[in-house]
């Protein structure tokens, strides 16, 4: 995911919860706020309650991968956050992957007309 595509500051992503609408999976919460921009940006929260480090880095380069493979048909001019929930961490990449989609369902961020695209597209 390129730099411009990327949440980093903390106080936006606490503006992002705060004053964000947010939907929840057993897995993830998403919480999205109009940025003003013409694009969006993600940013990923896994906290030290889901695993050691080695876990959330490797939880974060999955959610990472999931959106950049979304990221052409989801709507432009928001800030997406994903929280990642403790059960994520048993959770496989495919039950990641339809949880994110799902989320970003509800919240109305998926472009109409897109079909959703997996890893195992990508691959074949």
């Amino acid at each position: 995911m390129n730099r411009e595509s990327r949440l980093r500051e903390h106080k936006r992503f606490e503006q992002v919860r705060r004053e964000g609408t947010c939907w929840t999976d057993r897995l993830i919460v998403l919480c999205a706020l109009p940025n003003g921009l013409e694009r969006s940006r993600y940013g990923f929260s896994v906290s030290r309650r889901v695993g050691n480090a080695v876990v959330r880095n490797r939880l974060k380069r999955r959610l990472r991968e999931i959106v950049r493979l979304q990221r052409d048909g989801i709507a432009m001019g928001w800030d997406v956050v994903f929280i990642a929930r403790p059960p994520i961490a048993r959770a496989d990449y495919p039950q990641i992957e339809r949880a994110v989609g799902r989320l970003l369902r509800q919240a109305g961020l998926i472009l109409p007309g897109t079909p959703q695209q997996s890893a195992q597209d990508v691959v074949a």
